[in-house]
């Protein structure tokens, strides 16, 4: 899909695009959502006092995702590089604009480690990964290189594609168009914009994961709620830094 028709379907979006250019493209492929319900006061600590803690019917929510990625600076008409990326998030509010924390990302990538860690100020870290697609079954690894944070898992979708509805957890779950980041006490929010997640039910059978715990965070020992998308294509704008000096974690 290109930018120009990304651009057109507008109408889903909870605020208007930026009026700034976007600056890369992305496409995310073969995308695992899995959830964990934590209370708040748990991820409180690790979070920037700026920020609230989201949350839905009174539990805040702690995701990993797994998938690999296309991206395509604006300008370079080709994918300048494909590789595996693997996220921890929370769900957090300011401004009455909710989006998406971060505690952690993995990436096979190790450019793309230092351009996110530089210019998007987000906690990147280099990893050996591998993703193997089976047809519908995709085997995901990732070992990070400092620390050995874990995760392994095998994944794939379930039944027919489909769209959340507003209201619904899943729609709260997927549906955020920016990112909140910090840095030397300042608060950062860098804006996305793709057309609403095609999403299905997903297996998925997690054989190691530590990638929660390395950040501090005590996942329950139940099956996460998860969720599957074969394909997204994502424009990517640069982080802002919001007014004011806020508290960091």
């Amino acid at each position: 899909m290109s930018p120009k028709e990304l651009l057109q379907t507008t109408a889903h979006r909870p605020w208007p695009l930026p009026k700034t250019p976007w600056i890369m493209m992305q496409v995310w492929h073969n995308l695992l959502f899995a959830h964990w319900p934590v209370p708040a006061a748990a991820i409180r600590s690790l979070v920037p006092a700026a920020l609230a803690i989201d949350t839905f019917e009174g539990n805040a929510w702690v995701g990993i995702t797994p998938f690999q990625l296309d991206m395509r600076p604006r300008g370079i008409p080709f994918v300048l590089s494909h590789f595996e990326e693997l996220n921890c998030r929370t769900y957090v509010v300011t401004d009455k604009k909710p989006g998406i924390y971060f505690f952690s990302l993995d990436a096979a990538s190790k450019l793309a480690v230092w351009a996110a860690r530089t210019f998007y100020l987000l906690p990147y870290f280099s990893s050996k990964m591998s993703a193997q697609n089976d047809r519908d079954k995709i085997s995901y690894s990732s070992l990070r290189i400092l620390g050995h944070a874990r995760f392994e898992c095998i994944y794939g979708p379930q039944g027919d594609i489909w769209q959340a509805q507003p209201g619904t957890l899943e729609y709260w779950l997927t549906e955020r168009y920016c990112l909140y980041t910090h840095s030397k006490n300042y608060l950062y929010r860098g804006e996305i914009h793709h057309h609403q997640w095609p999403l299905q039910d997903s297996t998925c059978d997690i054989r190691q994961n530590s990638i929660a715990s390395a950040a501090g965070i005590s996942l329950p020992e139940i099956t996460p709620l998860c969720h599957f998308s074969r394909r997204l294509d994502v424009l990517i704008w640069s982080i802002q830094r919001l007014p004011g000096r806020h508290a960091s974690t």
